[in-house]
């Protein structure tokens, strides 16, 4: 029996490929955060307020403040990194 050296011999990197990926993934969440900067508040989900359980009574989200949309994370740092 022959060992298979040749095959398991040839090791290639997967540094240079991983970084092209991560950064296309970062670019893609850029331009998401500046079409999209609002994101639809976990707490209500996107509703901005809750209701009782009968129904007739409601009060307004104390997360979102009523308005049913949070700033997405990469919008606050990029607004963060403006305001210096």
């Amino acid at each position: 029996m022959t060992p298979l050296v040749a095959a398991t011999a040839t090791h290639t990197d997967a540094t240079p490929a991983f970084l092209a990926i991560a950064f296309l993934i970062a670019a893609a969440y850029a331009i998401a955060c500046w079409l999209w900067p609002f994101r639809a508040c976990a707490r209500c989900d996107g509703a901005g307020k809750f209701r009782s359980p009968s129904g007739r009574a409601w009060r307004y989200c104390r997360r979102c403040d009523g308005k049913g949309a949070q700033l997405r994370l990469g919008r606050r740092l990029w607004n963060g990194l403006n305001k210096r």
